[in-house]
This record gives structure tokens, C-alpha cells and sequence, in this order.
């Protein structure tokens, strides 16, 4: 489902005409001496990332839904410590000044 399809890549003709030979000097040789041979196929960028599957993407998901519920704690706790000193703070100060 994840994965990336990639278009089939179209095979290289080469087209050879082939020149009049008599029957009797008809052979199975090849027309040229020139090897034809296939390119290789371009190795896939999807073969390296082949090993995810749908339970690795949905562990990594859920690290992350964990750790950014971790942060939010982290932060709305930060501010309550800060609004708690401020609270505490303004009592304090009115009775030093009396």
C-alpha cells in the first residue's frame, strides 16, 4: 500500500535489416559481430526501504504520539509551576511592604 509503483521501463529495440544471402550460404551466424546483449536493471531506491511494513510505520507513529503527549505535559506543567509562583509570590510581597 505504501510502497511506490514505478512505470515499467519500455525494453530497447534494435532493429536489424537483414541483407540478401543466398540460400546455399545461409547460416546460423549472426548477422553482425557485435554483442547485443540487455542493460541491467536499474536497482530500485524501494529495495533499500523494503523492510517497512505496516507495523514498523505504525510503531513509529505511536513514538511519536507518545513523545509529543510528553512535551505537552512537560510544557503545561512549566507554565502551571510558573503561574503557582506568581500566585504565591503577590501574598508574599503585600506582607513585606506592611
Amino acid at each position: 500500500m505504501f510502497r511506490p509503483k514505478y512505470p515499467e521501463a519500455p525494453e530497447p529495440s534494435i532493429v536489424h535489416v537483414p541483407t540478401a544471402v543466398p540460400a546455399a550460404q545461409q547460416s546460423h551466424a549472426p548477422a553482425c559481430s557485435c554483442q547485443h546483449a540487455h542493460a541491467p536493471a536499474p536497482a530500485r531506491p524501494a529495495a533499500v526501504l523494503s523492510g517497512l511494513n505496516a507495523g514498523t510505520v505504525g510503531a513509529v507513529v505511536t513514538v511519536g504520539i507518545v513523545l509529543t503527549a510528553l512535551l505537552a505535559a512537560v510544557a503545561v506543567t512549566a507554565v502551571s509551576v510558573a503561574v503557582a509562583a506568581v500566585v504565591m509570590r503577590s501574598p508574599l510581597a503585600s506582607q513585606r511592604r506592611r
